[in-house]
């Protein structure tokens, strides 16, 4: 920053007098002195503002704890929240054969190519995620397009991995997006055997990706290498529409009503299945007990019903069946904190959702939501229940809704697709949530209340969680 002078040479071209001491004129030239303290000039002497005073400033306390981390720079600038521009989610593709790095490395490269240090690159990070502190966001933080993202209520065509690795399912081909590096990697293509992606879903810690096509058959696919590892055949006489896996465990969900379990440590083992559903299976999940010999599988199918299995000793009948839905039951979600707690929702006909003690075999709670009812997850840090919407007959279509459980009230809407939103992720942390649409977007939002989580960084240079 400079300090601008008047020239008196100026004031007596401009006035024709000898003398500046009386100019009725004053020149347009200014000649830049540099100010002798720049500390005083920017208030980066050591006095903190108050809390009242930062409050009011917002980004301004940010952006002088930045400058006085930087030692000076009038080019920073204030991060200012909002929706993002949209971009796309193939804009950066990356080789087939060009590996993921770890977690570790990914993190490492983020801030290693940051033109800040470290500590102004942590300061804005934290600061982004804490710009509503206690409350999730309305407004998505990121707009990616996905085309050819198929609208179809039955398809299960994103999963996130402890990795940090979003895979995506578009039309006949797999990607694989690094949300650390925003790095794109093609895995596969199903085109040139005339197939298509029908469901995706992490297993092994996430170095291993299972692939379910139109054909009913299974790829399992090492993302490390983007190398191929084995292929199941036929494994359904229709679609494999829906995957759970747990540990080594995979299960598959098809078109042809069955359900089949396989472990990926025997590849010549004869697959485990069971029957009980009279429609396509569309939803599959684990429970979330680390053990998979205490945990159940919920299924959920076109006709309707919502079957909670114990596999223990090849059980071939479920251990619960309920039959509350009228519609189709996709959406199912585990309570991360009771694991016999399930929800369920219904399709268009139905609205519904749906609590259930798998304990008692008993349903505790529902809810009427007036619409299509299309994926749900639980909060990992409050009672909270996200769920996703397409058609409805009583109001907005569309919608992602956060519900305050038990009270059933709709603590956030959050609108923006076009249409159903028929697809959903959850990052391994459970801060953000990724959903898909018909629209051909996907849109990531910070949709829980954060307030009562266990941990929370705190730091002197943390003016950043007093913006408004």
């Amino acid at each position: 920053m400079v300090r601008f002078s008047k020239s008196p040479i100026a004031s007596r071209i401009r006035t024709g007098c000898s003398s500046p001491s009386r100019p009725s004129y004053y020149g347009d030239r200014y000649i830049a002195t540099p100010d002798p303290d720049r500390r005083t000039k920017y208030h980066l002497n050591n006095t903190e503002p108050t809390p009242s005073a930062a409050a009011l400033e917002g980004g301004n306390a940010l952006f002088r704890t930045i400058l006085r981390i930087e030692s000076g720079g009038p080019n920073s600038c204030e991060p200012t929240p909002g929706t993002p521009v949209k971009s796309s989610f193939l804009s950066t593709p990356v080789s087939a054969t060009s590996p993921l790095p770890s977690y570790n490395a990914m993190v490492t490269l983020a801030q290693s190519s940051s033109p800040v240090s470290r500590d102004t690159y942590e300061l804005l990070m934290h600061s982004y995620r804490d710009q509503r502190p206690g409350k999730g966001d309305v407004t998505p933080t990121r707009i990616l397009d996905a085309p050819d993202l198929a609208d179809d209520f039955y398809l299960n065509l994103m999963d996130w991995s402890t990795l940090n690795v979003l895979a995506v399912g578009l039309g006949t081909s797999v990607y694989l997006w690094n949300v650390q590096t925003a790095a794109v990697n093609h895995l596969c293509n199903m085109a040139d055997s005339g197939d298509s992606i029908t469901a995706v879903s992490w297993v092994r810690g996430g170095y291993n990706l299972v692939v379910g096509t139109a054909s009913g058959r299974l790829h399992i696919y090492d993302t490390l290498s983007c190398r191929l590892l084995r292929t199941y055949g036929k494994v359904h006489g229709r679609r494999a529409g829906s995957l759970a896996c747990k540990h080594d465990v995979i299960s598959s969900g098809g078109g042809d009503c069955l359900i089949y379990h396989r472990d990926i440590r025997e590849a010549g083992r004869r697959p485990f299945g069971s029957g009980s559903h009279q429609g396509e299976v569309c939803g599959l999940k684990w429970s979330p007990t680390k053990d998979i010999s205490t945990a159940y599988l919920a299924s959920g199918g076109n006709d309707n019903k919502v079957l909670v299995w114990d596999l223990r000793a090849n059980k071939t009948s479920p251990l619960w069946r309920f039959r509350s839905h009228t519609a189709a039951v996709k959406a199912l979600a585990w309570d991360p904190r009771e694991s016999s707690v399930l929800a369920s929702g219904g399709g268009t006909r139905d609205g519904y959702i749906r609590v259930w003690n798998t304990k008692r075999g008993s349903m505790v709670d529902e809810i009427d939501t007036g619409s299509q009812v299309c994926n749900m997850v639980w909060s990992m840090h409050s009672t909270e229940l996200l769920s996703t919407h397409g058609f409805s007959s009583s109001g907005e279509q569309n919608l992602v809704r956060i519900w305050d459980y038990p009270k059933h009230a709709t603590v956030r809407s959050l609108n923006g697709h076009k249409n159903r939103v028929v697809h959903l992720a959850m990052s391994p942390d459970g801060s953000t949530v990724v959903t898909g649409s018909g629209d051909e977007t996907l849109r990531f939002w910070r949709p829980f209340n954060v307030a009562d989580r266990r941990t929370t960084m705190r730091s002197e240079l943390d003016h950043g969680r007093l913006i408004r």
